[in-house]
């Protein structure tokens, strides 16, 4: 059930630590942005979620916009208001309650959030336990209340040794913030509005602030690619312990990557190494060794091992053997056991695709189509250029390039050039 909350998460920042032109929150984790993963939680929580944006502002809506229509997007500022309490100045949130997040946690679950939203302080603050808080500023705290956030350079010896340090999300009545925004000033070093000001003003005013310890694997900020690659095998583990805990079979499963929007169905298998992306549809199936599905639909099917399945295929009833790619192809009850290439096909029950045969399917200009029917012979290293429809019962020769745009039902098709044999050419072609 939601509660009367409002979620503001912080997505207007550069990201310059991560040493890339795109903005970091659109980098990827399991398939998606990192900013997704705080959206989606949140909306478990609140239906008003806010977005505060500036850097490549277009770039984060369009791409949020294509998972969500139930948002809010504000636009910080960021030149005469820059930082976290610059970010919300722009913003109004509808409900009395204001949980503010850090759009670069992409680790954060709705369940860790509820200390957050249960707590009646007027502010709640995060902190983390650190065994070396050496670079962070420290939260001292006295009778489980905070009383100032001190930056480790403006640090006494004594306050050196704390542990408690601040973990960048905070829950605010609504009337804090709009008593305290107001007032924030960007006379420091930076030239910039903090909101952890408010913690200081709040506290001058005598009014409490809980410190709300949290975990710091929920917690934890993406600042590089190294943190990326971090969070990445964190989210990995997540995805793949919930699968496994739903049934999944996984050999050696730290090898094994698995997008979030992949879905299980049955009683299914994956060997080591396989990858699996996009919308894809796995269902009571055995994926081999080092195969990789990309956006497609797999049925009572085994794959691999090293298969290639690229995005729009469906596979049904199909044995997909070692070194086969398909792609943009629908097969059902078909056998391809190694070494093809499929793209563009229909492919129908009882057919069986030969070693190395070819659908060529693409001109130069244009791409086309071949189908194939029931029962279908298709011999080794098989050219099928495009468009082509092979009927029922067909049997290819090996070696054969097919052309007609049609075979008909019952024929063998054979295309084969005569072969030469000349004698003593060997001992001619090798003479010094």
């Amino acid at each position: 059930m939601k509660k009367s909350l409002s979620i503001v998460i912080l997505a207007a920042g550069k990201g310059s630590r991560m040493k890339s032109s795109k903005a970091k929150v659109l980098h990827k984790i399991s398939g998606k942005e990192m900013l997704y993963y705080n959206i989606n939680e949140s909306l478990k929580l609140s239906d008003d979620v806010i977005v505060v944006v500036a850097h490549q502002k277009d770039d984060v809506i369009d791409a949020m916009s294509k998972y969500f229509n139930n948002i809010t997007f504000v636009t910080q500022d960021a030149l005469n208001y820059p930082g976290t309490g610059g970010a919300m100045m722009g913003v109004k949130p509808k409900n009395d309650r204001v949980l503010v997040l850090n759009a670069d946690m992409p680790l954060v679950k709705a369940e860790a959030l509820s200390g957050f939203i249960d707590s009646k302080k007027q502010v709640i603050m995060s902190i983390f336990e650190l065994e070396n808080p050496n670079g962070y500023g420290r939260v001292v705290i006295k009778d489980n209340l905070v009383q100032e956030i001190v930056e480790q350079k403006d640090c006494k010896d004594e306050q050196l040794k704390i542990q408690s340090v601040n973990a960048g999300i905070y829950a605010f009545d609504n009337s804090i913030l709009e008593k305290y925004i107001p007032l924030l000033s960007n006379e420091n070093a930076q030239k910039e509005y903090y909101l952890t000001d408010i913690i200081k003003m709040a506290k001058d005013d005598n009014i409490e602030i809980e410190p709300l310890k949290v975990d710091e694997e929920y917690f934890k900020g993406v600042n590089s690619k190294k943190d990326l690659a971090d969070a990445e095998l964190i989210m990995q583990d997540r995805i793949k312990s919930e699968w496994m805990a739903m049934g999944v079979s996984m050999q050696l499963p730290n090898t094994i990557y698995i997008e979030s929007s992949v879905v299980f169905e049955g009683e299914c298998e994956l060997e080591n190494g396989v990858r699996i992306t996009g919308d894809t549809l796995i269902k009571d199936s055995h994926i081999k060794a080092h195969s990789i599905i990309e956006d497609s639909i797999v049925k009572n099917s085994d794959i691999g091992p090293l298969a290639h399945l690229r995005p729009a295929s469906n596979v049904e009833d199909t044995h997909i053997g070692n070194f086969v790619e398909v792609k943009k192809s629908s097969l059902k009850g078909v056998k391809a056991g190694h070494l093809s290439y499929l793209g563009d096909s229909i492919i129908n029950e009882g057919t069986n695709i030969g070693a190395g045969v070819i659908t060529c399917n693409y001109d130069g200009v244009k791409k086309y189509q071949t189908i194939i029917g029931k029962n279908v012979f298709v011999g080794s290293d098989t050219q099928l250029v495009a468009p082509v429809i092979v009927e029922d019962n067909v049997l290819i020769a090996a070696g054969s390039t097919i052309t007609d745009q049609k075979v008909k039902s019952g024929v063998l098709a054979i295309s084969r050039t005569k072969m030469k044999q000349i004698d003593g050419f060997f001992a001619k072609f090798f003479k010094k």
